[in-house]
């Protein structure tokens, strides 16, 4: 099987992962369900034993190189994460000053004057040859603002942790260190333990070198809006995984898709967010597909017709539950699951009596 995997990741075309890669998709198949993404499509009993058997070893491989790819991510990142980890508890545990900042005190002007600060200390370590017998070393003044923490770091690096939560639970810490060779210079990103899917390099190219304020609050959003998109996926499988057929998603949690089985009809749920900082989706498409009766009418229909207009008389024709699609532009994802699933039943009946 590595062997398959390995093989398997050669051939695929190399593509951006920002841009909706479908070389880093997850699948995720739970027990029991072994339906398609898809509406059904006509197929002879042979090839359609065929196309599921094809379909389960996709799925499986899939769900295998994303699971590797995660782990081979999470254990590079590892010593990185806790590296700077405890250089920010060391840093916070001997600062003098912790200042809370909000509104309008976090400016443009506040962070030139962390940079200054970060840059004279750093030439009066190098002026005295002895970092650790300054006389009259500056104060040590770490900053809070919302759900960052921003320290000055030896070396003439600024620290950003950024905090990240759900439901009003804390979520994990994710850190990014900030250089410039002078004040007078750009500042870039030393190092970082930032998802390697989410646009970080992007975000420091286009914001960081005009507005760095602009770029770390923009990074705080992008993380906060991940947590969130993955914690309502793994809150909807813990609640409803019973449920759900197949469920897929993308590794910044921008893409999900999954299926909802009830005894007449399979429910598509297609969610694109097209931009990553958003907690709710910008492009849904919920489709109930009629399953028992298309299955009986397909297979009646292709013995007797396949020719009319190229399509066949059985074919099942999906409807959209618009009603669906609302609950989910204006609730998480686990309330609209809930609503979707209340008023199924009914809704069902409207469309296909």
């Amino acid at each position: 099987m590595d062997s398959d995997i390995e093989e398997s990741i050669k051939k695929r075309p190399r593509k951006n992962a920002f841009t909706g890669d479908y070389s880093r998709r997850q699948f995720e198949q739970l027990p029991g369900r072994p339906y398609g993404i898809m509406g059904e499509v006509n197929f002879m009993p042979d090839e359609d034993i065929r196309l599921e058997t094809t379909r389960a070893r996709l799925s499986n491989l899939l769900k295998k190189h994303g699971e590797l790819t995660e782990r081979l991510s999470r254990d590079s990142d590892k010593m990185i994460y806790e590296r700077l980890q405890k250089e920010f508890e060391d840093t916070r545990a001997s600062q003098t000053q912790e200042i809370f900042l909000d509104g309008e005190q976090w400016n443009d002007g506040l962070l030139a004057t962390i940079r200054e600060r970060v840059h004279m200390e750093a030439d009066r370590k190098a002026m005295s040859g002895d970092a650790n017998n300054l006389e009259n070393p500056q104060e040590k003044i770490t900053y809070k603002v919302g759900s960052k923490v921003i320290c000055c770091l030896e070396g003439a690096r600024i620290g950003i942790q950024f905090e990240t939560s759900f439901a009003g639970e804390p979520c994990e810490l994710y850190h990014c260190v900030l250089e410039s060779k002078s004040f007078l210079e750009k500042m870039t990103v030393l190092e970082h333990t930032i998802p390697f899917f989410l646009p970080i390099r992007e975000a420091e190219n286009e914001l960081l070198s005009s507005n760095a304020m602009q770029f770390i609050d923009y990074v705080g959003e992008l993380l906060q809006a991940y947590v969130d998109r993955r914690e309502q996926v793994r809150l909807v499988k813990e609640l409803y995984g019973n449920q759900i057929g197949e469920l897929y998603h993308s590794l910044p949690y921008h893409m999900i898709e999954f299926i909802l089985d009830d005894c007449d009809c399979k429910v598509t749920v297609t969610l694109r967010y097209v931009d990553l900082v958003s907690v709710l989706p910008s492009r849904i498409r919920v489709l109930a597909w009629p399953i028992n009766q298309s299955k009986k009418n397909s297979l009646n229909a292709l013995a007797t017709n396949r020719k009319e207009n190229g399509i066949t008389a059985g074919q099942p024709v999906p409807a959209r539950l618009t009603y669906a699609e609302d609950a989910l532009r204006t609730m998480s994802l686990p309330e609209a699951y809930a609503e979707i699933v209340l008023n199924l039943p009914r809704a069902l009946q409207q469309v296909f009596q």
